[in-house]
């Protein structure tokens, strides 16, 4: 077995793939990331996603998920298109996360790590593994930027020079060893726009998030009544929120995305002549089909379109 061989050949692989960057790691336990997280669900920062709690030791130990595990190996690529920023400079409508606004990015991603694992085990022969994309207590962005794809900005998202953190993340964790990228340099510096610009003020500290004060979680993940402190502060987001990532000098910089089905869709930019509080549950179902923006439900996407379209004075 040739690890710097086998590196070479299955980076080139994930590229030809469509993934913007592949990365490599060592498989071991991530102490230091065990004990960011044990404070953060210590402190009640993942709110009402009691999951977070489970299988505390697999998401700090690829060896509990694949026994044997030597290698994580890290894909990402860009969701960033020139659609999305000019629906967004012209548009006074309530507003869906970027990443929401085309495919699920989960189906395509599995699709393409399918592919990277077949070619892998043609290439080196019988291996153990497993391919990841956000379906398993695997700590996406800590492996991230172990395998060199970027470092952890302010506002605790994975990003780098080229993509900003406008991209998706996946993994497969593999029994077999390859020469092992480096951490990238942070390169956030003293800037603070992402911690400034947050209306909740859910990022307290550098790299610090309260989770249950983040919009993305007021909009998808919490399924009872709003509070009324925070309705305002929603503005304009009725699924997920942009804004620390809209205001960091790295995204501006952002190269586009490549995958066409990662572009946002036509009828969620521009939907029929009609408030999206109003839509019906068929309707909900048609036009988010294949989207990320079906977790949120119809009931309590209802009420998120209802909030921001009060904030935005749409009657």
């Amino acid at each position: 077995m040739d690890p710097l061989k086998n590196t070479v050949h299955v980076r080139a692989k994930a590229l030809e793939l469509g993934f913007d960057r592949c990365g490599f790691a060592k498989a071991g336990k991530l102490d230091e990331d065990a004990f960011r997280l044990e404070e953060w669900l210590k402190n009640g920062s993942h709110g009402n996603m009691d999951w977070m709690e489970n299988y505390f030791d697999k998401r700090v130990d690829p060896t509990k998920l694949v026994p044997g595990a030597q290698s994580v190996v890290s894909v990402i690529a860009g969701y960033r298109f020139k659609e999305n920023e000019v629906f967004d400079q012209g548009h006074n409508a309530p507003k869906i996360s970027k990443y929401a606004r085309g495919r699920d990015y989960h189906k395509l991603f599995k699709n393409r790590l399918k592919h990277l694992f077949q070619y892998t085990q043609e290439l080196i022969g019988d291996i153990n593994g497993r391919i990841f994309v956000d379906s398993a207590p695997v700590l996406d962005r800590a492996w991230g930027r172990l395998a060199g794809n970027g470092w952890i900005g302010k506002n605790s998202m994975l990003m780098n020079k080229t993509h900003g953190s406008w991209f998706f993340i996946g993994e497969m964790i593999i029994d077999v060893p390859f020469v092992y990228d480096g951490p990238e340099t942070d390169h956030c510096g003293s800037c603070t726009k992402c911690i400034d610009a947050c209306p909740t003020d859910a990022i307290y500290e550098p790299q610090k998030v309260d989770g249950s004060k983040c919009i993305s979680y007021l909009t998808i993940e919490m399924k009872e009544t709003m509070p009324d402190e925070f309705k305002e502060q929603l503005g304009e987001w009725m699924f997920g929120c942009d804004i620390c990532q809209d205001v960091c000098p790295w995204n501006r910089k952002a190269e586009y995305g490549s995958y066409d089905d990662l572009k946002p869709r036509e009828k969620v930019l521009y939907p029929a002549d009609r408030k999206w509080s109003e839509i019906t549950k068929k309707e909900f179902n048609d036009i988010f089909e294949g989207s990320a923006v079906r977790r949120a439900t119809h009931r309590w996407f209802v009420r998120n379109a209802r909030i921001a379209e009060k904030n935005l004075d749409i009657d």
